[in-house]
C-alpha cells in the first residue's frame, strides 16, 4: 500500500515543522491526531483542514464537527474521509487549524509518495522533528533546562540564585565605591 509523506509547518515559523508519514487509506482524523501528537498539542478542541492552493488560500473544509459525509455538503467529515481521496497532485496542500479560539494554523503539504509501507512500523509516523513545537498553553519545559544552563555557567548555587547575584551596594558602613575601589582619594587620576 502506498505512502503519503507531508510536511506540517508551523504557520507563525516555518523553520517549525513535522514530517508525517500516512497508509493511503486513512483519514483525516488520523492525520488529525498524528499532528497533535507530534507538536504535543492535546485533543480537547475543534479542528478543521481546508484543501488549499499554492497561496494557502482556504478551499473546501474537512471538520472535526461534521460525522457524516452529505453530497454537496459545505464540508467534509475528518471522520470518514481518507486523506488520499483529496490528494489529486504530487504536490497538494492544505491548511490545518486548530482550537479555534487560540487559532493555531499549520500548512501543510504532500512532500513524497512512498510505493510500500515497511511492515515493521506503525502509521501514521512522525519521522522528522524540526525546530522547538510552540507551546500550546504557557512555556514549555525549556524554561527549567535554561535556569540549569544558567546555574552550571555561572556556578550558582541555589542560596545565590535566592539572595541575588553578590552583596555590591549594600550599606554595611565599609568604605568603598560602587566599583569596589576603596579609599578614594583622587590620587593618580588624570582625566
Amino acid at each position: 500500500m502506498p505512502l503519503l509523506k507531508f510536511r506540517v509547518y508551523w504557520e507563525e515559523d516555518d523553520n517549525i515543522y513535522r514530517d508525517i508519514v500516512l497508509k493511503t487509506g486513512q483519514t483525516f482524523h488520523t492525520f488529525h491526531e498524528a499532528i497533535l501528537t507530534a507538536f504535543e498539542f492535546d485533543n480537547k478542541h475543534k479542528a478543521s483542514f481546508f484543501s488549499s492552493n499554492d497561496n494557502w488560500s482556504r478551499g473546501r473544509e474537512i471538520s472535526s464537527d461534521v460525522l457524516v459525509n452529505k453530497k454537496d455538503a459545505p464540508a467534509l467529515s475528518m471522520i470518514k474521509t481518507p486523506v488520499s481521496a483529496l490528494v489529486e497532485k504530487p504536490d497538494e496542500k492544505f491548511v490545518y487549524t486548530y482550537d479555534p479560539a487560540k487559532r493555531w494554523t499549520f500548512l501543510v503539504e504532500l512532500i513524497g509518495i512512498e510505493k510500500e509501507e515497511d511492515s515493521k512500523k506503525e502509521y501514521p509516523l512522525c519521522t522528522k522533528k524540526e525546530g522547538v513545537a510552540p507551546a500550546q498553553t504557557g512555556i514549555k519545559g525549556l524554561a527549567n533546562e535554561r535556569l540549569m544552563e544558567i546555574e552550571e555557567k555561572y556556578d550558582l548555587s541555589r542560596e545565590d540564585m535566592s539572595e541575588g547575584y553578590g552583596n555590591e551596594g549594600d550599606d554595611d558602613g565599609t568604605p568603598g565605591d560602587s566599583f569596589g575601589g576603596g579609599d578614594d582619594d583622587g590620587a593618580g587620576e588624570d582625566y
